[in-house]
């Protein structure tokens, strides 16, 4: 095992929330938590911004949302669409959902095809932790509201 960029940091507390684009001071909201949920990752997230997570009741803006999504939770276009209302303009929804192979496993298709719909892109699909992938959603560019 070598200590190559990207590789070896996924362990540290700032390697996933730096890779997340997160740091000191970023509001996250977390929606969709359930006890699957991989709190090893949830703690980097929140050592990365020196601060919880705040809830879906948290009524003001938002950097970023991290929503944890398995296949069965629902419609995932509504999800998304609501993910989007405390989020501030510029801020990203990072949707982390189980591995192909896991129990509650996201069809791809299902990620490409909800995100236009909500008005988002899908810009980065990565490994986020054992268990779990994160794909980063954002308003595309040249959506003007």
């Amino acid at each position: 095992m070598s200590a190559t960029p990207g590789g070896a940091d996924t362990g540290k507390a700032q390697g996933v929330g730096a890779r997340m684009g997160l740091g000191p001071g970023s509001v996250v909201q977390e929606l969709g938590w359930d006890e699957d949920v991989d709190d090893e990752l949830r703690i980097q997230i929140e050592d990365t911004i020196d601060a919880d997570m705040v809830d879906g009741d948290y009524g003001n803006v938002v950097d970023a949302v991290v929503l944890w999504w398995r296949d069965g939770d629902g419609d995932l276009t509504d999800a998304l669409m609501d993910a989007l209302t405390d989020l501030t303009g510029g801020g990203v929804i990072w949707l982390l959902t189980p591995k192909v192979g896991r129990p509650g496993a996201v069809d791809a298709a299902d990620i490409t095809e909800a995100a236009p719909i909500a008005g988002l892109a899908v810009t980065t699909t990565t490994s986020i932790s054992k268990d779990w992938t994160a794909t980063r959603l954002a308003a595309p560019k040249s959506a003007g509201r």
